[in-house]
């Protein structure tokens, strides 16, 4: 069994049952928006960084107009893992932390940013802000 309270729980029909976490928690168990997102999700490059990141905050504004904080948060969890992925790849060989490279990979390095910018934006989305704390407040 794992450690999350919402496997197997449509979170769209039972926001109440997701937990916020500390930053990618749950991000891998969060249904529907995992099936929503990972496959938008890809960091290969900065062309592959660039599409993949709009598409990703275009989902965050989609769950944005509907309210849903949940799908919000999974996917500002998306843009987090894009950015830390690409961080990883760009000064890591294959990302393997035991492969130092000699200096960050500039293409990975880019995409890292990419991923960065639209992460930043999301965390301090005034609506988003205002749903988590009510989240917080309903849900603790």
């Amino acid at each position: 069994m794992s450690g999350y309270p919402y496997d197997g729980v449509d979170l769209r029909e039972h926001p109440e049952a997701y937990r916020i976490g500390r930053g990618e928690q749950g991000v891998f168990h969060a249904e529907p928006y995992k099936s929503e997102l990972l496959p938008l999700w890809g960091f290969r490059d900065v062309e592959t960084a660039c599409v993949s990141a709009e598409a990703i905050h275009d989902r965050f504004l989609e769950y944005k107009t509907q309210g849903d904080f949940v799908g919000m948060d999974v996917a500002r969890k998306y843009l987090q893992m894009g950015y830390t992925r690409a961080q990883r790849y760009a000064r890591y060989a294959g990302g393997n932390k035991s492969k130092p490279l000699e200096g960050p990979d500039p293409e990975k390095s880019r995409a890292a940013s990419i991923f960065y910018e639209k992460w930043r934006a999301v965390a301090g989305d005034e609506e988003y802000l205002r749903l988590k704390e009510e989240h917080k407040r309903r849900n603790s």
